[in-house]
């Protein structure tokens, strides 16, 4: 998948992301977090790509993004396994 960093500084990043649904369940996730003051996706028009930011307090942003995929790969993984136990 394509990500692009737009813009990055401690308390705040933009990244550009090939897929609205990654950047849907970012935010979400993301939204979760007590030291993420702001998250949100935004794209000029529906044929471009999203633009994710994140605003953060007390956690850097880019460290935030990476606790939220890990945090999300963890319950990818869960449903999975859930879902082979059903068999």
């Amino acid at each position: 998948m394509e990500i692009d960093v737009l813009k990055s500084s401690k308390d705040e990043i933009e990244v550009q992301l090939g897929n609205l649904t990654i950047a849907e369940l970012l935010r979400v996730y993301l939204n979760k977090y007590s030291d993420v003051s702001f998250t949100a996706w935004k794209r000029a028009h529906p044929t471009e790509k999203p633009v994710l930011v994140v605003k953060t307090k007390g956690k850097t942003a880019k460290k935030a993004v990476s606790d939220a995929v890990v945090s999300i790969t963890k319950d990818l993984d869960k449903a999975l396994e859930d879902f082979k136990a059903i068999k």
